[in-house]
């Protein structure tokens, strides 16, 4: 145990076993997404006879819900706390993808993606404020990078998982996907009534910050130089992560991917991800925080043109090892994203406003993984070529946007907290 601990400590020193214990529950829950993610578009248009544009838009609902549902939970978190909205969001989204294996027309599909569209609403800003709760401010970064360690080795294993129950030859195995997926909410929720609830003042830096009555949103989305990093980050949803919806289905038809082939793409980028991600957070400490951002638009891009490559011109086996280098390079990008993105919130962030802040910030994730499904799809239908040169044009032009968004950061936002700082 005691070299487990150390092991721990080094690769994310300072942060409390709080965390830690967060990171199992959230790996449980990631897991369970990794079993059924990938293979949601599969599900409702090979096995369910939905045509591909409406199965994107099916997908899209959960985000496009969530869009409504965040603002309410980021008030909600405010007032309740984070710990408690976020037990309420595992729950619906248990009943949400728990009732999948019930859909069978299309219009069933829209419920039930709603009604995981509101947990899933209510889930980020709820655990991004726990999670900044529980960690000290100078190592939030830390905290959110491991976040997206355990995350995506969840969502790799489960997709390796996935791919070995998955059969459209047998529609039933898509059941058991969806059931498990309901499952690791539910332990995740058992896990969190096992952590203390962060001090509800563990954003406030002085008393004056405490005595502040809580504001409004009209206050936050005056807050514009916020405004534009969620925008940004809405932007680089859109063409990045909502991609991964659209991949599988693209694999499988175009380029002849199997079931199991389309677990191990996935497991690539975990690997990436697992083994790289805490030594790009501290290689990330004390540098400029836009110019990262702009590099991994660039690589986000790079990925998709592999990705488009590998369709067009290999099947099988070889579009496999394609897809699986395409998913590996885009791994990095997401390495950079997680150390960034929302510790660069949390940082523009008024303390009594947090709720709110991360509801905002919650809400450019599910933005871009509405758009990004609900166009994609129809596009992918029309044209694969036009849909990956498109999302690796717009990754550019996202690259361009940080750049030019830097000089808005306030001077003490700049820069990733640097190690000396601990």
């Amino acid at each position: 145990m005691q070299l487990l601990t150390s092991l721990l400590e080094r690769l994310a020193p300072g942060l409390p076993r709080s965390v830690w214990l967060l990171q199992v529950g959230g790996f449980a829950n990631a897991f369970g997404n990794g079993i059924a993610f990938p293979f949601l578009l599969i599900y409702l248009h090979n096995v369910r006879g939905v045509s591909l544009g409406v199965a994107g838009l099916i997908a899209g609902t959960n985000a496009l819900v969530g869009m409504v549902a965040g603002p309410v939970a980021g008030t909600l978190v405010d007032r309740l706390g984070s710990k408690r909205v976020l037990m309420g969001s595992l729950v619906m989204l248990a009943v949400g993808f728990g009732s999948y294996p019930l859909v069978h027309e299309a219009w069933q599909g829209f419920v039930v993606a709603g009604i995981a569209g509101i947990g899933n609403g209510a889930f980020w800003p709820a655990h991004s404020s726990l999670v900044g709760g529980l960690a000290a401010p100078e190592r939030r970064h830390a905290a959110y990078a491991l976040q997206r360690v355990s995350n995506n080795l969840g969502i790799g294993l489960g997709g390796v998982a996935g791919g070995l129950i998955a059969s459209t030859d047998r529609p039933g195995s898509f059941t058991v996907l969806f059931l498990v997926d309901a499952a690791t909410f539910l332990v995740f929720v058992g896990v969190l009534a096992r952590i203390r609830s962060p001090d509800p003042f563990a954003f406030h830096q002085t008393k004056a910050d405490r005595e502040v009555e809580p504001g409004r949103y009209i206050d936050v989305l005056r807050h514009g130089v916020f405004v534009r990093v969620v925008l940004l980050n809405a932007l680089f949803i859109s063409v990045g992560y909502a991609m991964f919806d659209l991949l599988p289905v693209f694999a499988k038809n175009d380029a002849g991917v199997s079931e199991r082939q389309i677990g191990l793409i996935f497991l690539a980028n975990t690997l990436l991800i697992v083994l790289v991600q805490m030594p790009v957070t501290r290689r990330l400490e004390g540098r400029r925080r836009m110019p990262a951002l702009a590099f991994m638009g660039a690589i986000f891009g790079l990925s998709w043109l592999v990705v488009l490559g590998g369709g067009l011109t290999l099947e099988g086996v070889a579009a496999t090892i394609a897809f699986s280098a395409a998913l590996a390079i885009f791994g990095l990008g997401e390495c950079i994203h997680g150390t960034i993105q929302t510790a660069l919130s949390v940082d523009l962030a008024r303390p009594h406003l947090m709720g709110r802040y991360m509801a905002l910030s919650a809400f450019s994730w599910q933005l871009g993984m509405g758009i990004g499904p609900a166009a994609g799809g129809f596009l992918l239908a029309a044209s694969p070529t036009a849909l990956w040169l498109s999302a690796a044009g717009v990754c550019g032009a996202g690259s361009v946007g940080a750049l030019l968004l830097e000089r808005r950061l306030p001077r003490e936002a700049l820069r990733t907290p640097a190690a000396a700082a601990v």
